[in-house]
């Protein structure tokens, strides 16, 4: 594994923002420099902590999938990789800090709508669906246990919140409020038919995606790009097919086991309230989710 970077301290480029997990930095009017660091989030809490190698491992499942899904594969959507190197745009100093953990991509205008495509019912949707029998507005079937898979995948949005703030789970009918039906129903419809093509992709290795979500942006011909991460452990949920059984969650390839572990932790004598500061993360925690990241990476490229 290589050196842990919580926070990347470019100094050649002007820094746009810093997310969860990235570091956007400006490379002129018209790209964007892409760091993933080595934070890690739960809960939409940041940890003290850094996942040792998890920028580069999300790196590089990120451009496994642009390159099965762009112009290079199955070219489902235009993507917002520009092709150039991450290394050239910054000073001979800090390119240890970019390689193998950065995307150079074309600057965008984002759409406020988190596309979430779920094949299976898990987490919120598993618990919306006990209450609703539907999930975002969507209808489903009686009788479906926790990480059933559902008869078929199923558009549900959430509007984007700042960092810190809980994404909120929207109806599609919201979106088409937000903006517009003709770019709505091409969200939806495509991100649907990413999920499905990467699901399949995924069996083949032995993985089920049981939840993804997709964001997009405009460029200034008003093209719809796929941008930021895809398909990772981070923007989905990763289950090996092999201990996979409906009515109980498989262990993830993703930040499941860090979530669990949280909901047990404690901060000052009692249970974590979910709001900063997070508790410190003990070395096994940190170890055993570095090591899902990295199962997910060599499982689907092996």
């Amino acid at each position: 594994m290589t050196t842990a970077l919580h926070t990347s301290a470019l100094t050649s480029l002007p820094l746009l923002a810093r997310g969860k997990v990235r570091d956007n930095y400006a490379v002129g009017d018209d790209r964007i420099l892409m760091v993933a660091s080595d934070r890690i989030s739960a809960f939409d809490v940041i940890m003290g902590e850094p996942i040792p190698g998890k920028g580069v491992l999300l790196t590089q499942m990120a451009l496994f999938w642009f390159d099965k899904l762009g112009p290079k594969g199955l070219n489902i959507c235009p993507i917002h990789l520009t092709g150039d190197a991450p290394e050239g745009v910054v000073s001979a100093e800090e390119v240890a800090q970019v390689t193998g953990r950065s995307m150079l991509v074309k600057r965008l205008k984002p759409i406020p709508v988190e596309a979430v495509v779920r094949g299976y019912l898990a987490g919120s949707g598993w618990k919306e669906y006990q209450a609703s029998r539907s999930v975002c507005g969507v209808p489903l079937p009686e009788g479906l246990q926790n990480a059933s898979k559902l008869p078929e995948p199923i558009y549900t949005p959430a509007a984007k919140a700042a960092v810190g703030e809980h994404d909120e789970n929207i109806t599609f009918e919201r979106t088409v409020a937000m903006i517009g039906a003709d770019l709505a129903g091409r969200i939806r419809d495509i991100s649907i038919a990413i999920y499905k093509a990467a699901s399949e992709i995924a069996a083949t290795k032995g993985i089920l995606i049981a939840d993804t979500k997709f964001e997009f942006g405009l460029d200034l011909d008003g093209t719809l790009v796929l941008m930021d991460e895809v398909l990772t452990p981070d923007s989905s949920r990763y289950w090996p097919a092999e201990s996979y059984k409906a009515g109980s969650n498989p262990p993830s390839f993703d930040k499941q086991f860090l979530r669990d572990w949280l909901e047990t932790a404690q901060v000052g004598g009692k249970p974590w309230d979910k709001t900063p500061p997070a508790p410190r993360l003990p070395q096994d925690v940190i170890e055993h989710t570095a090591a899902k990241y990295s199962e997910a990476l060599q499982r689907l490229s092996a």
